[in-house]
């Protein structure tokens, strides 16, 4: 069955696109834990992040490389911090997280709550930097 990001890869679900390329999507996290939480996947399904092959796995990390740098210029924050968790759902992915202090990549907070037209606004912020 295929994953929730290979349904957001092939268009049958919708996100809030930032970046893409023929291998790669970043896209905002719908429960994000701070304003421009972004996922980062690569498009053929995998579940574990480290089952990537050496060349897939170095793409991803580079693509995220581009994705955090148009997102801490269009997210006002000290750094992007990066996380991998991979325990909610079986697809790689790679967590880019804006960040003002070390608290800010608690997954544990409660999830911070935008309506589509924020989400939206977001996203549109990031893509044109990424461009």
């Amino acid at each position: 069955m295929a994953s929730i990001f290979s349904k957001i890869v092939a268009g049958e679900i919708p996100c809030y696109k930032v970046a893409e390329d023929d291998h790669y999507l970043a896209f905002l996290d719908i429960f994000p834990i701070a304003t421009g939480h972004v996922l980062v996947i690569p498009k053929i399904e995998t579940d574990y992040l480290f089952d990537l092959d050496n060349n897939d796995l170095s793409g991803l990390m580079l693509f995220s490389k581009r994705v955090a740098l148009a997102l801490r210029k269009a997210i006002p924050c000290k750094k992007v911090g990066v996380a991998v968790l991979g325990l909610e759902v079986s697809h790689a992915h790679i967590h880019l997280i804006p960040l003002n202090s070390e608290s800010d990549i608690n997954f544990l907070k409660p999830k911070l709550k935008f309506t589509s037209d924020q989400f939206s606004e977001i996203a549109t912020k990031i893509a044109c930097e990424f461009a």
